[in-house]
């Protein structure tokens, strides 16, 4: 009995260590780009805003092909946000850009994990800037990639893997 007993465990330590291994963490690393849009408030209207020009930005940078970018090209392009200020103010004069690095907490996303600290980002606050935010990662370009897409954990680790 001893023995059945010490293989079933010695067998469920196999099975845990196996079924974790497949599915490991993966950390974006310290040269990531970041991307946030915080809305003014929690109001209905204030996230509906802070979408729509998330959506406008997302499309603009897939136009001009932000995701081809390198690192280098990349931070250039968002130092000059000239094409991105003149879609937010479509929508609204009360705004903030800041290009640098920014706060933004732990989150964990599809087995992703994105460490808290201070990240170089694009951050656009809108209004008093005290509502939800949006945010994703512009370098390696995962703001592009469809997160409904079934790849995405493996097209995350290639990209990583290349840097």
């Amino acid at each position: 009995m001893k023995k059945l007993i010490f293989f079933l465990f010695v067998f469920m330590l196999l099975f845990l260590y196996l079924y974790h291994k497949g599915d490991e963490d993966i950390i974006i690393g310290d040269n990531a780009i970041r991307f946030r849009i915080i809305a003014n408030s929690n109001d209905i209207k204030d996230q509906e805003l802070k979408t729509i020009i998330k959506t406008d930005i997302i499309n603009y940078m897939k136009q001009e092909q932000y995701d081809r970018l390198d690192r280098a090209s990349l931070i250039k392009r968002l130092k000059n946000n000239l094409d991105i200020e003149s879609i937010i103010k479509k929508y609204t004069d009360d705004y903030e850009i800041n290009y640098g690095f920014n706060f933004f907490p732990d989150k964990k996303y599809n087995g992703i994990i994105y460490k808290s600290g201070n990240y170089e980002s694009l951050l656009i606050k809108l209004g008093t800037a005290k509502g939800d935010n949006w945010w994703c990662v512009l370098y390696p370009p995962l703001c592009f990639i469809d997160e409904d897409n079934n790849e995405y954990k493996s097209i995350v680790k290639e990209m990583i893997n290349k840097l």
